[in-house]
């Protein structure tokens, strides 16, 4: 059990826009951020986002309004929000796979008042426009848009389709993204805004319910990418790449004020290609790169020699990666991986692994750290000794680290913060050495007679499976009370592999009472916009009449 109150450290805040001017005094034609189509110096970006925000300060955007963009992976996403930032305004990254009612809601709940949107999901958005009272104003990133007085006959997602850009009703003012660049740049003034301010809303995915925004500070952005950055070993001229949607703080993170904070430049792909990574690798000359844990295994199990290029590559960040996974980076490609950490848009990183200090196997890192006190709570909120498992809570030890709290969610947020710590909804423990180890999401853990049950732990068996694509591990009713096991799996293509074949294979590698009962084979699993499995739906779904009974089977195992 963690002793003693730790202190509370009042400490040097910092805004986006200081570091940017300070970048500007420092070196503003040296190289900063890199995107397929063009290559950025401070200075260049400074120019576009000050273009940016003259723009908007020219539509009656101001200090407090909300701004989204609806785009793919381009320089305009940064541009615009660093353009935002410069009035005081609040950038609102929405989704780019979200149309209709996952689209509206974004929109409605944080009262944009502006978006750019791209050129090939303009249709999406005259679906919604109808219901989105606060949206005014419209810029069009791409292809020549109509502009005011021509209105789109239909409400339909037509990809680039210039009818679609008249973006009706009459009452949204529309503009191009080409128009916006020939306005003479806003110069920057760093003391638009204090360190404290509200910088911007992410939307955190939704598996249960709506989706909810965290209010994002600046100090806590700049906090975020500073803590990393130290962890990570990062460099003046070390070069971060990353193809991480721009609608995720991720790429902002490490890349957009990343290279503000640690010095040096980023990189931003337009997608995710394992084909064309190595390739991006030689270009970009990345030294770090930031990616998923699947997009790591997908890599590491490429064939052929691609990797063997001019590269400078040396880490690899992807939270979590399996140990084989982690081997094959170092040992064929020479590459270290960063696969400690734990952190939520919340709050973190919650879990570090401290320049030069080892990791434990399966740990997220040291629990305590320079910014927040994480712990082991039960339901009643009191602690749990070492290694027992129970909610991962923590709180801040200095101002502005931590989010402000969920954006017009004012009892959710009171919620999330009860007894003034904040409740992760994930399980973890502690060990005596003070490192944290997650073990699942509160809601997706299952208990099966009298066995608590890990879903992520049975997923990461399954998915050693050489058959294996895809797998959910999840709760479905019992006849006798608590849960049964079962997964749902996506194999790979031309597998031959049956549903028994796979639970014999799992016989030798769970215990006895987190081997599954039940399993199905399906050609995907649900996901939401984000791609997060939505495990209350294969909940809800339960036994279908596809699915494979072990003991109907009659499959019998010997459970010392």
């Amino acid at each position: 059990m963690t002793s003693g109150n730790p202190a509370w450290v009042f400490s040097e805040m910092r805004s986006i826009l200081e570091l940017l001017a300070a970048r500007m005094e420092s070196d503003p034609d040296g190289p900063y951020l890199d995107f397929p189509t063009r290559q950025y110096t401070a200075a260049e970006m400074d120019d576009e986002s000050g273009r940016a925000a003259a723009a908007l300060d020219a539509l009656g955007i101001g200090r407090g309004d909300r701004i989204a963009t609806l785009l793919d992976n381009c320089p305009a996403a940064v541009s615009l929000w660093l353009g935002a930032l410069r009035l005081g305004a609040v950038p609102v990254p929405v989704n780019a796979a979200n149309r209709g009612e996952f689209l509206r809601h974004p929109l409605v709940d944080s009262g944009s008042k502006a978006i750019l949107v791209s050129d090939r999901y303009a249709g999406r958005l005259v679906a919604v426009l109808e219901s989105v009272p606060d949206l005014a104003h419209a810029i069009v990133h791409g292809r020549s848009a109509r502009t005011n007085g021509d209105v789109a006959s239909e409400a339909e997602d037509r990809t680039c389709d210039a009818d679609a850009l008249a973006l009706g009703p009459s009452r949204v003012h529309v503009t191009t993204w080409d128009e916006v660049l020939s306005i003479d740049p806003l110069p920057l003034a760093p003391g638009m805004v204090a360190p404290g301010d509200l910088a911007t809303l992410i939307y955190t995915a939704g598996t249960t319910g709506p989706s909810k925004a965290c209010m994002l500070s600046h100090n806590y952005v700049v906090n975020a990418c500073a803590r990393t950055a130290l962890v990570w070993g990062r460099l003046p001229d070390d070069v971060l790449w990353t193809p991480l949607p721009l609608f995720h703080f991720a790429p902002y993170q490490h890349v957009v004020v990343g290279a503000l904070v640690a010095g040096g430049s980023g990189g931003i792909g337009d997608r995710f290609s394992v084909s064309r990574f190595w390739g991006e690798m030689a270009r970009t000359r990345a030294t770090m790169v930031a990616l998923l844990g699947s997009m790591t295994t997908m890599l590491a199990r490429q064939e052929g020699r691609a990797h063997e290029v001019d590269h400078v590559l040396r880490l690899v960040i992807a939270v979590p990666s399996p140990p084989d996974i982690v081997r094959i980076w170092r040992e064929r490609f020479n590459v270290e991986t960063f696969s400690g950490g734990y952190a939520l848009t919340e709050g973190g990183p919650l879990a570090i692994v401290a320049p030069g200090q080892p990791n434990k196997s399966g740990a997220a890192g040291v629990a305590q750290t320079p910014d927040f006190d994480t712990r082991i709570f039960d339901d009643e909120d009191r602690e749990l000794p070492p290694n027992t498992v129970g909610e991962i809570v923590t709180r801040p030890r200095h101002p502005k680290a931590m989010f402000d709290g969920y954006w017009g969610r004012p009892q959710e947020t009171i919620d999330a913060l009860r007894g003034l710590w904040f409740h992760t909804g994930d399980l973890g423990r502690i060990d005596d050495d003070g490192y944290l180890y997650f073990v699942d999401r509160k809601k997706d853990y299952l208990r099966r007679r009298g066995e608590n049950i890990s879903s992520f732990e049975v997923e990461a068996v399954f998915r050693q499976h050489p058959a294996v694509l895809d797998v959910a591990a999840h709760a479905v009713t019992s006849e006798v009370g608590e849960d049964e096991v079962k997964i749902t799996v996506v194999l790979k293509p031309d597998s031959k592999v049956t549903e028994r074949a796979l639970c014999e294979w799992s016989l030798d590698r769970l215990p006895f009472f987190a081997v599954p009962r039940y399993i199905e084979v399906r050609d995907q699993l649900p996901r939401n916009p984000v791609g997060r499995v939505l495990k209350f739906a294969l909940r809800d779904e339960g036994v279908t009449e596809v699915t494979w009974d072990r003991e109907a089977a009659g499959l019998r195992f010997d459970r010392s």
